[in-house]
């Protein structure tokens, strides 16, 4: 009875010892890709103010973009729900809810007049859950996209679910620059589209 009861103990303790390493190792993973991700934000505004300072060739400004290991052409702000996340272009492997913030195809850029930057990421607890307090918004709440040396600031003007298919109808004025976010309602099967204008 005794050797079982050690037995027991031995096991249980590195039954312990094991969920706190997977623990350790799991936050500091999180904290080491967080860190890369702000440093590669201070990239994205470092060279915006590089590239701003060169009146040279465009072959110039491809070699200073070169230079950083994740090439954000954008970054989204939303202070209300205190999220800055850097957009990769639409054509990079990065450019997937999997890994990132995903420019959905048919979107323009916000320097598009009267064009439509449709923006989906998930909801949810797991690290990849940019979009998780995007159900926190409300009308009138601002949101920047810093692209191309310049700010667009959007506010938010309709809030709608629908219901989750694969495909959203966004309904928006189409004579008007427009930003669309979605993401799934977390438990649901619903999805949250976010209509915003620019000012």
């Amino acid at each position: 009875m005794k050797k079982n009861k050690s037995w027991l103990l031995l096991i249980g303790s590195f039954l312990i010892l094991g969920g706190i390493s997977l623990i350790a190792y799991d936050y500091y993973s999180n904290l080491q890709i967080n860190n890369q991700e702000e440093q590669a934000i201070e990239e994205f505004y470092k060279i915006e103010d590089e590239i701003e300072d060169i009146t040279e060739e465009p072959q110039e400004i491809e070699e200073v973009k070169e230079q950083i290991k994740i090439n954000y052409i954008a970054v989204l702000k939303i202070p209300k729900i205190n999220l800055e996340r850097g957009l990769v272009d639409p054509n990079s492997y990065l450019n997937n809810v999997n890994y990132n913030l995903e420019i959905l195809n048919g979107s323009n850029m916000p320097d598009i007049k009267n064009g439509n930057l449709i923006i989906a990421g998930h909801s949810g607890s797991a690290r990849i859950s940019f979009f998780r307090n995007l159900d926190k918004l409300v009308l009138g709440d601002e949101i920047y996209i810093d692209y191309k040396n310049n700010t667009y600031k959007y506010k938010v003007v309709d809030l709608y679910d629908i219901e989750k298919t694969g495909t959203a109808e966004i309904i928006r004025d189409k004579y008007k620059s427009t930003l669309t976010l979605i993401t799934c309602r977390h438990n649901t099967n619903k999805q949250i589209i976010v209509i915003c204008e620019q000012f």
